[in-house]
């Protein structure tokens, strides 16, 4: 879909709101040059100033009083991030300088931004498509080196690029199928069934293998949930407070104290980590801590990693039965053993378990911690391989129902074929199809979706 590019200038600050050592101005439009110039003072003129170039000057504010020393940074069209002409204003992060500075580009002309209007320009002048503009906000968002990478690889285009392959083919096919819908009377035949119908299975392997690594995407990009369960008293809490070096959770040797879920996030090598403490398997009367067990089971069915912590000085509390079902209904997870208190009691043999890893530890000595730490880390690691398709991680809820539809109608169109059934039903299922995937890179797209995918955005993004 092309978009009409904007005639007017907008400015905003596109640093951290707050105090700093700096911050940034970006105006973009066809006048941010003249709009800088005017309250411009150096040596030379922001208007004559080559493309990527910095000057150093100062800025004034309103009333035409010098405000700041600055740095110019300029960027001509259609180089630049909008593929507009864009100024950069670095000016030292006072609030008040920022207020004044903004307050001077809209005396000169320019507007304030709406959110995400930066994005949405470099998406009008086709300097990125819908998704690599999604990935800007997911890198800024980014909290690990695995999700900056998965964000990364989406804002260079690779995502993107096996989208529209996959659309490019469907589209040649399709409008030879159509071709052949003008000519029906004639019974001609030029679209070859046996080839849409492999390209129809490559596109509906292809969408479903890249919608099956959303789970995967989700977690990297939000964390990847730990649950931490075993028996009461068997040393979850002390553990969740030795991993994240920090006393989140209440200790006691009173067992049942852990009653509903306790979340910390931490970071371990490259990825992130959403451990939650759960309440601690028994038997009990006591409503609350029943619901609270209630609480540890459902953490257990949902988690990525599974943390079973076993008191070494009493195995036969450890709840087995019910870590086992769980792990049947999420066969995904991968279970890790803690062997706590291994500091005042000998680590038994497990024999043949589920887990990728038995580690004795112990979290009042800290034996064995580092070890844990390592073990989660090389789960998270098979977790982002198991869930890629190729070096391609799903992480936007967006793409993912349209792989889930366009999927589907490959399927259908799949089925079509197969029945030979008229060409006309084939096409509509086929057209579907292509339609979903346009929606992922903005081929196709709509104002209204455009406009909540931009509202998102920062407003200096």
């Amino acid at each position: 879909m092309t978009m009409p590019m904007p005639d007017d200038t907008i400015c905003a600050i596109s640093t951290p709101p707050g105090t700093g050592g700096i911050a940034v101005a970006r105006i973009s439009g066809s006048k941010a040059l003249e709009t800088a110039q005017r309250i411009w003072k150096g040596k030379r003129p922001i208007t004559e100033a080559a493309a990527n170039t910095c000057l150093v000057g100062s800025v004034t504010d309103t009333c035409g009083e010098e405000l700041d020393q600055a740095v110019a940074t300029v960027f001509r069209a259609p180089r630049s991030f909008t593929g507009e002409d864009v100024v950069e204003l670095s000016v030292h992060g006072s609030k008040w300088v920022q207020q004044e500075l903004i307050m001077a580009l809209i005396g000169a002309g320019a507007r304030i931004a709406e959110p995400g209007e930066f994005s949405r320009r470099a998406f009008a002048s086709g300097r990125m498509d819908l998704a690599q503009t999604e990935a800007v906000a997911d890198i800024i968002a980014s909290g690990s080196r695995a999700a900056q990478r998965v964000a990364l690889r989406q804002m260079r285009g690779d995502f993107s690029k096996r989208i529209e392959d996959m659309r490019g083919q469907l589209l040649e096919l399709a409008a030879l199928l159509e071709l052949e819908l003008d000519f029906s009377e004639e019974d001609v035949e030029f679209a070859s069934r046996k080839k849409l119908i492999e390209l129809a299975v490559a596109v509906r392997t292809a969408t479903a293998r890249l919608a099956a690594g959303f789970s995967a995407g989700t977690a990297i990009r939000d964390g990847v949930p730990v649950a931490i369960v075993g028996a009461t008293n068997a040393g979850k809490s002390s553990l969740l407070n030795a991993l994240s070096h920090d006393d989140r959770a209440i200790v006691s040797d009173v067992h049942g104290t852990t009653r509903d879920v306790v979340e910390d996030v931490i970071s371990i090598g490259d990825y992130t980590f959403r451990l939650k403490d759960t309440a601690g398997f028994r038997h009990t009367s006591d409503v609350v801590e029943s619901l609270g067990i209630e609480r540890s089971l459902r953490e257990l069915r949902e988690a990525a990693i599974v943390l079973l912590v076993t008191d070494s000085a009493d195995m036969e509390r450890t709840p087995w039965d019910d870590v086992k079902r769980a792990m049947e209904e999420n066969p995904e997870a991968t279970l890790i053993i803690a062997a706590n208190k291994c500091d005042i009691a000998t680590v038994p043999a497990f024999g043949d378990t589920l887990a990728s890893a038995v580690i004795a530890t112990s979290a009042r000595t800290g034996e064995g911690i580092d070890e844990l730490r390592n073990a989660i880390c090389d789960a998270a690691a098979r977790l982002f391989a198991n869930g890629a398709c190729g070096d391609t991680l799903v992480t936007n809820a967006r793409h993912y129902k349209a792989l889930k539809d366009a999927s589907e109608a490959a399927g259908r169109t799949i089925d079509a074929l197969e029945l030979n059934l008229p060409g006309d039903l084939v096409a509509q299922d086929l057209r579907e199809c292509i339609s979903h995937l346009g929606t992922i890179t903005g081929a196709i797209s709509t104002p209204d979706i455009l406009q909540t995918i931009f509202s998102r955005f920062c407003i200096g993004k």
